[in-house]
């Protein structure tokens, strides 16, 4: 079924996407690509003495609603006393701030500092380095197709808000 309008990468890949087997294979490989940059993650965690639930603390807090820390305890799934340990900790390290909440004054508003924005801004650019270094050496066509892809999950997978999108697709 070939379609004169699409290159043959990506007729090949239409077509692989179509076999249960290959797109197995596929998945084996993708999972190879993924313990490598999970083990680079886990060793510039490591770099900057940060755990994974503090970077995850400050992904969250960088996000698009303000949190409190019982906000944050519960997109973490963690309890409310440690949680603000771990941000009493963040804060004690510059990275977050409390600041009052200007409805209800007995509330904490977590921001993220400057100095939190460039440990941020760090993890991805050297997350974005570890990816590029695997996606250069292929060959353009292919190159295209992983941005094409990659295009496509951020226009279908992300909300306005910098949400992950669950579920059926929202429009």
């Amino acid at each position: 079924m070939d379609d004169p309008l699409l290159s043959p990468v990506v007729q090949a890949a239409r077509e692989e996407l179509q076999n249960p087997r290959i797109l197995s294979d596929r998945i084996a490989v993708g999972r190879a690509l993924w313990r490598e940059l999970v083990i680079g993650f886990a060793g510039q965690l490591g770099s900057l003495d940060l755990g994974f639930t503090q970077l995850a603390a400050l992904y969250a807090v960088a996000g698009p609603e303000m949190l409190t820390v019982g906000d944050l305890a519960q997109l973490l799934g963690r309890s409310p006393s440690a949680t603000s340990r771990l941000v009493d900790g963040l804060v004690r390290r510059g990275y977050l701030e409390r600041a009052e909440e200007v409805v209800d004054r007995r509330q904490r508003v977590l921001t993220l500092t400057p100095a939190g924005g460039a440990v941020l801004a760090a993890v991805d650019h050297e997350r974005a380095d570890q990816f590029l270094a695997v996606v250069r050496p292929m060959p353009m066509a292919e190159r295209a197709l992983v941005a094409m892809g990659v295009a496509a999950l951020a226009n279908h997978a992300v909300t306005r808000r910098g949400g992950l999108r669950r579920g059926r697709a929202e429009r």
